[in-house]
């Protein structure tokens, strides 16, 4: 059985590793260049994310990435709210925090180590029915690929979910922009790999010491209305740099120092979830990852999510045997997990926009609560979910 793998990104050469494990031959199509993906901020893998990357046989230590073992949240004055662990229940996995470019190529470069051919600058058009069954993949230059299978992991815009459904919602904006940078030569006070974030009087700042003189950060600031194209081109790196330094100006924070000392700001980009997507499958086709249920970056679970869903997907190819069936009982699996996620996602960057009621809330009410209860439980039903390879699956009653 040939799949075809729609996409480079994390959920593509995951996917494709898992089903290549599942006895598949499969091709990973990017629609990109090679050297389109060496720019960009950085994400958070959790332990259920790692934990499926085990079964794959992918050591996390590979990746490029560092421990993160907990979150302290502030207020504009500096006051600590609460502190939340950020790895397994008990000990064992740390979260991973690795350059999003850093992942891609070690993902795909993995892929191709085992096998796999992952092919650039293939832009998909249209998919359709093959004459005696799969699929047939034309891309916009003119050439085609066949398949028994095709597994849109495309991103946000998925090219393949319009294909599936042209009337698919187009993705939500959650009221944020997202910026970012690397700052060196910085001395903070805080733990390594330990992400302070500042619920600031303007916007949100939170950054994470990777090791002496090297800091991550990242800010999200509150606008009511999506930029346009040519509202975030019209930022250019001074202007952008000195709204930041406003925005930030009056909290109690490193933002200052850590803006000083980036050479490079990222962004500013709208941020933008997808709380329903009507349509993950139609016969052999379907989606995975954010193509499928794009999460805010505010769950720190976007990537992590991606990893099961690819694993996932392989175990119902494996033990049903046809595309068509896998992907019904796949989207049955996981279509409430991740729609719970996406909306308690967009309910957290929802804490990000101040005013003056929900600021006093948040700060003596819900954050605080939040803290208090993950310290009493032992269990957590994000992150201690787990994939495991050698369950035999079986379509629902």
């Amino acid at each position: 059985m040939r799949a075809l793998v729609i996409g480079a990104g994390i959920a593509g050469p995951v996917t494709a590793m898992a089903l290549q494990k599942a006895g598949l031959d499969v091709t990973v199509l990017e629609a990109h260049a090679r050297t389109a993906d060496d720019a960009g901020a950085f994400l958070t893998l959790a332990p259920n994310g790692l934990h499926a990357l085990e079964v794959l046989d992918i050591d996390h230590h590979d990746l490029g990435g560092f421990d993160t073992t907990a979150l302290q949240m502030r207020n504009a004055r500096g006051r600590a709210l609460t502190r939340l662990p950020m790895d397994a229940p008990g000990g064992g996995l740390h979260s991973q925090t690795v350059r999003r470019a850093d992942l891609y190529t070690a993902l795909r470069d993995e892929a191709g180590r085992r096998g796999i051919a992952v092919e650039h600058g293939r832009r998909l058009a249209d998919v359709t029915p093959g004459r005696t069954g799969g699929v047939v993949a034309t891309f916009e230059d003119g050439t085609r690929e066949t398949g028994d299978m095709l597994v849109g992991a495309d991103g946000i815009g998925s090219r393949t979910r319009q294909v599936l459904d042209p009337a698919c919602p187009a993705p939500r904006y959650t009221g944020l922009l997202n910026t970012g940078g690397y700052a060196t030569g910085v001395a903070v006070d805080a733990e390594p790999g330990v992400f302070t974030m500042v619920f600031g009087r303007r916007a949100f700042f939170a950054y994470l010491c990777r090791g002496p003189g090297e800091v991550w950060w990242f800010a999200n600031i509150p606008r009511t209305a999506a930029a346009t194209a040519d509202e975030l081109a019209a930022w250019t790196p001074a202007t952008w740099r000195a709204e930041l330094e406003r925005l930030f100006a009056d909290d109690r924070s490193p933002a200052l120092e850590l803006l000083a000392g980036t050479p490079r700001l990222l962004g500013p980009w709208n941020t933008r979830d997808l709380p329903k997507v009507p349509v993950w499958h139609r016969g052999p086709v379907g989606l995975v990852g954010d193509a499928a249920h794009a999460i805010s970056p505010t769950s720190g679970q976007g990537a992590s999510l991606a990893v099961e869903d690819g694993v996932l997907l392989a175990r119902w190819v494996r033990d049903l045997g046809d595309p068509a069936a896998a992907f019904a009982a796949f989207e049955a699996q996981r279509r409430r997990r991740v729609e719970r996620l996406v909306a308690q996602a967009k309910r957290t960057s929802n804490l990000k926009i101040p005013n003056p009621l929900s600021r006093a809330v948040r700060d003596r009410v819900v954050l605080p609560a939040v803290g208090r209860v993950a310290t009493r439980t032992s269990r957590d039903w994000v992150t201690d979910f787990r994939v495991t390879w050698e369950e035999r699956s079986a379509p629902a009653r």
